[in-house]
């Protein structure tokens, strides 16, 4: 096997916790967004169970796996879903 650009395994596990930072930060706009307007009312809630899943089992393996920048991503993603699941179960329908 051919190994085209050799990266030193600290410098991987910054890069790893740079991309976790990236994904932690999606639903951000959104959360923000639905709790200044109280309305989630676009928001499909398969999408926030499809989420919330695919979130766990990220964590499951991540966990497995002992890898910090798959858990820290994962763990800040579920706590954002959940708020967004809280929102879109108490916010009144408009």
């Amino acid at each position: 096997m051919t190994v085209l650009l050799e990266i030193p395994a600290n410098l991987v596990e910054y890069i790893g916790y740079f991309g976790s930072f990236l994904t932690s930060i999606t639903f951000l706009p959104q959360v923000y967004k639905s709790w200044q307007s109280k309305s989630v009312g676009d928001l499909s809630i398969w999408m926030i169970f499809i989420v919330l899943t695919s979130t766990i089992v990220w964590l499951v393996y991540a966990f497995a796996i002992h890898s910090g920048p798959v858990i820290s991503a994962n763990l800040v993603v579920l706590v954002l879903t959940l708020v967004l699941l809280y929102f879109k179960l108490t916010f009144p329908k408009k």
